[in-house]
C-alpha cells in the first residue's frame, strides 16, 4: 500500500464511505480505486487528488498533504546512482533487494535517518541520487 492509498482508505473509513460508493461518486471502477489504494497503480494525477479532496471536503492544508503523499507514492521507483560512490550504489541495491524483508520499526528508523541526513548541511558538493518512476 502506498502512503496516498493508505490515506484515502483512512478517509473512507473515518467517514463511513465504501470503496464502491467513492468509486461511483468519482466515476471510477471500484477495481481501479482498490488498485490505487493497494499500490498497484502509479502515482495519481493532480486532478484526481483534487477530486478526492473535494469529495471529502478537505481544507487547504489537507490538500497540500494529499499532494505530498501522492508525490511519494509511486509504487516502483528507480534510483540513479551514476556519479555516486560505490557504497551509495551498494546501499541502493541492498535496499531494493531487501526492503520486503524489513520490519516496520527498521523501515521507520531508516527513513528517520535519511530525513535527518537530508536536513544536515553538506560539507562537500556531491551528485545526488534521483528517484524517478519506472516506465
Amino acid at each position: 500500500m502506498t502512503p496516498f492509498g493508505n490515506k484515502v482508505r483512512e478517509l473512507r473509513r473515518q467517514r463511513g464511505v465504501t470503496l464502491k460508493q467513492l468509486a461511483g461518486a468519482l466515476e471510477l471502477s471500484p477495481a481501479y480505486l482498490s488498485a490505487l489504494e493497494h499500490g498497484h497503480r502509479g502515482r495519481p494525477t493532480p486532478a484526481f487528488i483534487v477530486q478526492i479532496c473535494e469529495y471529502f471536503n478537505l481544507i487547504w492544508d489537507d490538500y497540500e498533504e494529499m499532494h505530498r503523499l501522492a508525490r511519494i507514492s509511486h509504487p516502483r521507483v528507480v534510483v540513479d546512482t551514476r556519479g555516486l560512490t560505490p557504497a551509495a550504489t551498494e546501499f541502493a541495491n541492498l535496499l531494493a533487494e531487501r526492503i520486503g524483508e524489513l520490519d516496520e520499526a527498521t523501515v521507520a528508523e531508516l527513513a528517520k535517518r535519511l530525513r535527518a541526513a537530508s536536513l544536515a548541511p553538506r560539507k562537500t558538493r556531491r551528485a545526488r541520487a534521483t528517484a524517478r518512476p519506472r516506465p
